[in-house]
């Protein structure tokens, strides 16, 4: 026969009832919580010829100690309430062979409550580290951005881009002449059919043969007359971080306008006299006052920046090009569309403490009345070109408050290349076939600019 066990008074309910409660909010928080310190989310690396970013997301923000070493050069990082986890050994096998400043990384416990970083550096580095507050999809991010210690001119690379291609374009003029006179002087001999020449493998071909020079318009002789190299900036917005609008297939606006950028470049490069600089080359973030800072750097003539357009309307559909206004966007939905890119320092990760950024933004604000009205010219060349490519959003340049149009002394031109929101235009966005006519109708509307508007003399020689 069992016996029920004595039950006897409890010396402290108190305690009881904090116990009940306790346990009660165990079962409420769960496992994650309970766990000591920061959750790592994700580990990024995003690596570039101009900087390499290293992200770490986490559910907590984090607290982190940074040095450099020497001989070997490497970056130490100390992260505080951080316990080593599978995920943080996950950025061990995030770097890539050709990252062009980071070798390798190492990751251990240094401490009970401290994660150490190690990190291998290819060359000598500037880094900067800096917090990001949860925005968007992200939760809170610690940010390290690797810069080289002296960055290269980019006029200079510009120019040498230029020589280098002239000097490879003058080489193929050469061999081909003297090839001709080789047969010249060896009549008996036949002429082999063109296709069995092959060209010497050190050799690239005069012209990419995906983006072939397009034809001489009747503007063509106006252009040789300019006595110096004109420039145009290239900007893909987004990058990096920031995916931009994203379709409802899952195409990334940050992928397609760097798709467009490449391809105009190619074809502008190919007009004489005339050279594109990109704002990024590649899949990273550049904040919005560097982009206007680039084109500055190499006295950009123009400054196209490229994206495509999202609402949240799935009907929406069309091309749209913007200028800078000075009094005001010249419609709601410019103003809407103004400030979701204007947030793209938020999503993307600017350091706002940089001092650069202090002196770019103050610079931003000296637009003046004359590089608007330059820009609503361009802006009426491109978009007419435009118009003939596919359907027009507003058949007229819209302005608003835009902050990577804000170049003093730069006519500057937004394009939104179609809405990327739209099924049908997500499809034509992902087409090369769309976005080669694209191409030449904005490569069109800049030659048309010129033809009309040539700039003027630089103050630094070319």
């Amino acid at each position: 026969m069992s016996r029920l066990p004595r039950c006897f008074p409890d010396p402290c309910p108190e305690r009881r009832g904090l116990l009940k409660r306790g346990g009660a909010l165990a079962l409420l928080l769960g496992a994650g919580e309970l766990a000591w310190g920061a959750g790592i989310v994700a580990v990024r690396v995003w690596p570039a010829e101009e900087y390499t970013r290293v992200t770490i997301e986490s559910d907590q923000a984090l607290t982190a100690r940074h040095q450099l070493m020497e001989s070997p050069d490497r970056l130490v990082i100390d992260i505080d309430n951080l316990e080593l986890s599978p995920a943080m050994r996950e950025l061990v096998g995030k770097v890539r062979a050709d990252d062009p400043f980071i070798e390798g990384v190492r990751v251990g416990q240094n401490q009970p409550r401290t994660v150490r970083l190690v990190v291998d550096l290819k060359q000598a580095t500037a880094p900067q580290v800096f917090r990001l507050s949860p925005v968007a999809a992200y939760q809170h991010r610690l940010v390290f951005d690797l810069y080289p210690t002296q960055a290269p001119d980019p006029l200079l690379a510009l120019l040498r881009e230029k020589t280098q291609a002239e000097q490879q374009a003058a080489r193929s003029v050469q061999d081909a002449l003297g090839e001709f006179i080789d047969r010249m002087d060896r009549p008996g001999l036949p002429t082999p059919p063109p296709v069995a020449a092959a060209p010497k493998p050190a050799l690239p071909p005069a012209a990419p043969p995906m983006t072939p020079a397009p034809p001489p318009p009747p503007t063509a002789e106006q252009l040789r007359k300019i006595d110096r190299l004109i420039v145009v900036a290239l900007d893909p917005g987004h990058g990096g971080e920031d995916p931009g609008a994203i379709g409802p297939s899952g195409l990334k606006e940050k992928d397609v306008v760097l798709a467009v950028a490449l391809q105009l470049r190619d074809r502008l490069n190919a007009i004489p006299g005339m050279r594109a600089m990109l704002t990024r080359d590649d899949d990273f973030f550049v904040p919005l006052h560097e982009r206007v800072n680039k084109a500055r750097r190499v006295q950009a003539d123009l400054f196209v920046s490229i994206h495509a357009d999202a609402f949240m309307n799935p009907e929406a559909r069309g091309a749209s090009v913007f200028a800078l206004s000075d009094k005001g966007a010249s419609s709601a939905a410019a103003r809407w569309m103004a400030q979701r890119e204007n947030a793209s320092d938020l999503v993307g990760g600017a350091n706002i403490k940089s001092g650069d950024a202090h002196v770019m933004r103050a610079l931003l604000d000296m637009s003046t009345t004359a590089q608007i009205k330059d820009s609503l010219k361009l802006g009426d060349e491109v978009l007419d070109q435009i118009g003939k490519v596919g359907k027009l959003h507003k058949r007229s340049v819209e302005q608003a408050g835009f902050a990577v149009l804000k170049a003093p002394d730069i006519p500057s031109i937004l394009v939104e290349t179609a809405f990327i929101s739209n099924p049908e235009e997500e499809r034509k966005l992902a087409s090369t076939e769309y976005r080669g006519e694209l191409v030449k109708a904005v490569a069109t509307g800049i030659r048309r600019y010129f033809a009309r508007n040539p700039p003027l003399a630089r103050n630094r020689t070319l």
